[in-house]
């Protein structure tokens, strides 16, 4: 079967940058999950759907939370963008 193929959006390469150590370890490692099983991560804290095509999960919990949000762009290709990462309270949804 065919991997998926994850990217960070610029914005959220950026995002990544300003992260603790460890929640960048973990997003590494959500990334490499995403591109082997898909876009659908219930194995995950707090995952859920976010509408067609979105979705998103904690990388922390605690205080402050981290989140990741993702978005799939061609099922055909299996194109996955990561649209942000960090803290819960900023996370656009």
């Amino acid at each position: 079967m065919k991997q998926w193929q994850v990217n960070l959006t610029k914005k959220a390469g950026k995002q990544k940058e300003a992260l603790p150590k460890m929640i960048k370890e973990q997003l590494a490692y959500l990334m490499r999950d995403i591109e082997v099983h898909g876009p659908v991560r219930g194995d995950w804290p707090n995952y859920g759907k976010l509408g067609p095509g979105r979705h998103h999960c904690h990388l922390k919990k605690g205080k402050p939370t981290y989140v990741a949000v993702w978005m799939e762009r061609d099922r055909e290709i299996r194109l996955i963008e990561v649209t942000y990462v960090g803290t819960h309270e900023k996370a656009p949804y």
